[in-house]
């Protein structure tokens, strides 16, 4: 199975794609992310018996960093303690789920918390599987997606996610501002401006 699938797969880490499987078992899972672990730009999520694997493109990886950084000049700015996890893995058979996010934090204190408070995921292309339902399983508090230029905000209440308008963590952050600073960096090649014109903002 595992060698069928990747004879069927080409990979082009500068274009977008994305290849999906339904009814795989975990074993079966576990059979194809190993074959991939040495495969670079490749992302592979699982949920109840779908594989997802997605490339990630050099777009993806220059939000994601600049999003980082910015974030971690606002904590800094405003001294709010931040553990940065990165793309960590959170994975358990038990809930027949495995998703790695683009950055996840802890925020505040660490101790007595199985998993990061908040993960955020840089969307270029539409998955397949249902992004939030893979953070619910592990309990992650609130995720943030970027699409389209814009981020969207969900909160974990009662079990399920729901949109808010700002961040429960971080109440006063312009989210408009970091889409801004964020594009300033990819549009222009140009972190040092974009982390320039962030601070300039921010200490207003």
């Amino acid at each position: 199975m595992t060698a069928k699938l990747l004879n069927q797969t080409t990979l082009k880490p500068k274009q977008d794609q994305q290849l999906v499987w339904y009814g795989l078992s975990w074993q079966q899972f576990k059979a194809i992310q190993a074959s991939f672990e040495d495969v670079p730009g490749v992302r592979l999520s699982y949920l109840d018996g779908t594989l997802e694997l997605m490339t990630i493109r050099e777009p993806h990886e220059v939000v994601s960093t600049i999003l980082g950084m910015l974030l971690g000049l606002y904590c800094l700015e405003v001294g709010i303690n931040i553990y940065g996890t990165g793309s960590v893995t959170l994975e358990a058979e038990e809930k027949t789920a495995s998703v790695e996010p683009d950055l996840s934090y802890y925020v505040g204190e660490t101790e007595g918390k199985e998993h990061p408070d908040l993960a955020i995921e840089v969307i270029f292309t539409s998955g397949n599987i249902k992004k939030l339902e893979k953070y619910r399983r592990f309990n992650v508090k609130e995720v943030w997606l970027w699409r389209k230029e814009r981020i969207s905000i969900y909160k974990l209440c009662d079990r399920q996610y729901e949109r808010i308008a700002q961040s429960e963590f971080f109440p006063n952050l312009n989210l408009d501002l970091l889409v801004q600073c964020s594009l300033i960096h990819l549009r222009e090649k140009n972190m040092t401006k974009a982390m320039a014109e962030f601070l300039k903002e921010i200490r207003h």
